[in-house]
C-alpha cells in the first residue's frame, strides 16, 4: 500500500510487519558495506523516515548505496517497530527505485549551512530542517488566521493589489504604469488614466465592506518601496487586516488578544515537532515565551504613561525617550519586561499616527493602539477609525494628502457611517514570533528586499 510518512507515524502499530510504499527525497544515505540507512522525507510532515537496506535482501544494493542526497526515490518495504531506538519505527526495504537523480553539485548537503547561503538557494532551502519547519508553520499560521475569523462569521474581502490611494500617507509605494518612465508622464494616457500603485494596505477598502457586512478581514500581499535593509522589513509581505463595525478601541484590543492566543494555541496543537525543533535550535525558551503569552491578560498603558516610564529609566536606552515621539524597539521590549507580558500602548500623539485614526477628545492624541509582545516589540498596530466627516477632512488636510482619490472613503461617513475599528498584523512578523527566526527574509518563501528580486 502507498502511504505518506505522516500517516506512517499515525498508524505505525497497525502497520507493523505490513508492506508499504513510500516516495520521497533522500536527506542522507549512509553505506555500512553490508547494510545502509537512508533518511527519507516526503514533505508530508517534519519528521524523516529511516529506511534500512541490506546487501542480502536488495538486488541493487550497490546502486542504492550510491544514491545521492536530494534524489527522489520510491521505497517498498516492511514496517518494523523499534520502541527502544531513537525512532519509534523504521522501514526495512525490499525494493528501492530511483525516480529522479540528484547531481553531485547539489548544494543542500547534510551539514550546517549559513542562512545567507540558503537565501541564495531559496528554491532549495525548504529541504533543510530549519526551512521545512518554518514554512510548515507559516502554512499553519495562515490557516489558523482564516479559521479564527471564519468561525466568528467574518467576511473575507479580497482587497485590490493595484490602488490609487496611499492608506498610510507615507508615499513609499511602487508605481504601476504601462508608460515609458523616461518620458514626461501623462497619466491620462496610462492604463488606468491616473496614477496607480501597488497597495500598502487593504484597510481602506476593508472599511467599506465592514459598513455593509459588519465584520470583515483582508489577507493579502502588500508592498512598501522603503529602502530599508533591516531584519524586520521587506518590500513585499502579507498583511491580515480585520475591520469591525459598531466597535471602539477596546473591542479592537479584545479581538487582537483573542486572535493572537488562538494562533499560538493552534501552532502548539498542530506543530509540536516543529516547535520543539525551534525551541532547541533557534530560540532557547521559545515554548516558555509563547506559553506565557497564552497565560497573560494583556496590559494597557497610554503612550504618555509609557514614555514617562521610559524616562524614569532613560539611562538604559541608546535612544532617549521623548514625549510626543515614537517608540524605539528597545523601548518596546523594555515595556514588555516592565509589565511582565504583552501590553497595548494606546492614545498616541496625533502627529505620528495615520490620518484615519479617531481624534480623542483632548485634540492631541488619537485612538490608536500598538500591541507589544515580549522579546519582539510591536506585533500588531491598529486604531478606532475617524467616523466624523469634518474631522476626517481636516486630518487629510493636516497630512497634506490629495483627497481627490478618497472621495469614496469620505462617502462612507456620509451614508450610514458608524464607529468602527481595525488593526493590521504582518504574517511574517507573526511567523517570526512563533518560530524564533529573527530575519524576515527567512520566513518569506522568496523574499523581496532592496536590490533583491531573484527567483
Amino acid at each position: 500500500m502507498e502511504i505518506t510518512i505522516k500517516d506512517l507515524f499515525r498508524k505505525q502499530e497497525k502497520l507493523e510487519n505490513k508492506s508499504v510504499s513510500i516516495m520521497g527525497w533522500v536527506r542522507n544515505n549512509r553505506d555500512q558495506k553490508s547494510f545502509g540507512f537512508i533518511d527519507l522525507n516526503d514533505g508530508s510532515c517534519f519528521e524523516t523516515l529511516q529506511i534500512v537496506y541490506e546487501r542480502d535482501f536488495l538486488e541493487n544494493y550497490k546502486e542504492v548505496s550510491k544514491f545521492r542526497v536530494g534524489s527522489s526515490i520510491e521505497v517498498i518495504g516492511k514496517v518494523v517497530l523499534t520502541p527502544k531506538a531513537k525512532q519509534p519505527f523504521e522501514v526495512k526495504a525490499t525494493k528501492i527505485t530511483l525516480i529522479g537523480d540528484s547531481l553531485e553539485d547539489y548544494p543542500i548537503q547534510p551539514k550546517r549551512h549559513s542562512r545567507e547561503f540558503l537565501r541564495e538557494n531559496a528554491h532549495l532551502r525548504m529541504r533543510t530542517n530549519l526551512f521545512n519547519a518554518t514554512f510548515r508553520v507559516r502554512s499553519v499560521v495562515s490557516h489558523a488566521i482564516h479559521k479564527f475569523f471564519q468561525d466568528r462569521n467574518f467576511i473575507y474581502v479580497h482587497a485590490p493589489i493595484i490602488t490609487t490611494s496611499d492608506a498610510e500617507g507615507a508615499g513609499e509605494m511602487f508605481q504601476v504604469t504601462t508608460l515609458d518612465l523616461e518620458e514626461k508622464i501623462d497619466y491620462s494616457k496610462d492604463f488606468f488614466t491616473k496614477k496607480a500603485n501597488l497597495s500598502v494596505s487593504g484597510q481602506l477598502q476593508a472599511e467599506a465592506y465592514a459598513l455593509a457586512f459588519r465584520n470583515v478581514y483582508t489577507f493579502a500581499p502588500t508592498f512598501r518601496a522603503e529602502n530599508s535593509n533591516t531584519k524586520i522589513h521587506a518590500s513585499e509581505f502579507w498583511m491580515i487586516e480585520p475591520e469591525i463595525a459598531f466597535a471602539d478601541l477596546q473591542d479592537n484590543m479584545d479581538l487582537a488578544e483573542d486572535m493572537l492566543k488562538y494562533i499560538i494555541t493552534d501552532v502548539f496543537d498542530r506543530c509540536p515537532s516543529e516547535i520543539n525543533f525551534f525551541d532547541r535550535f533557534v530560540e532557547k525558551g521559545l515554548k516558555q515565551k509563547l506559553q506565557k503569552v497564552l497565560n497573560s491578560k494583556f496590559k494597557v498603558v497610554t503612550h504618555k504613561e509609557a514614555i514617562n516610564i521610559l524616562i524614569e529609566n532613560k539611562n538604559k536606552f541608546e535612544v532617549t525617550p521623548v514625549q510626543g515621539k515614537d517608540l524605539a524597539t528597545e523601548h518596546e521590549k523594555f515595556l514588555t519586561k516592565y509589565f511582565d507580558g504583552p501590553v497595548f500602548v494606546i492614545d498616541w500623539p496625533k502627529d505620528i499616527k495615520a490620518f484615519y485614526m479617531r481624534m480623542n477628545d483632548d485634540g492631541e492624541t488619537v485612538a490608536g493602539m500598538d500591541l507589544l509582545v515580549p522579546k519582539a516589540g510591536e506585533l500588531i498596530g491598529g486604531s478606532q477609525r475617524e467616523e466624523r466627516l469634518d474631522v476626517l477632512e481636516q486630518r487629510i488636510k493636516d497630512f497634506n494628502i490629495e483627497d481627490e482619490d478618497l472621495w469614496w472613503y469620505k462617502d462612507l461617513r456620509k451614508y450610514g457611517g458608524c464607529k468602527h475599528a481595525g488593526f493590521g498584523l504582518g504574517l511574517e512578523r507573526m511567523v517570526m514570533y512563533v518560530t524564533g527566526v529573527d530575519n524576515i527574509r527567512d520566513v518569506l518563501p522568496f523574499p523581496r528586499t532592496p536590490k533583491n528580486c531573484e527567483f
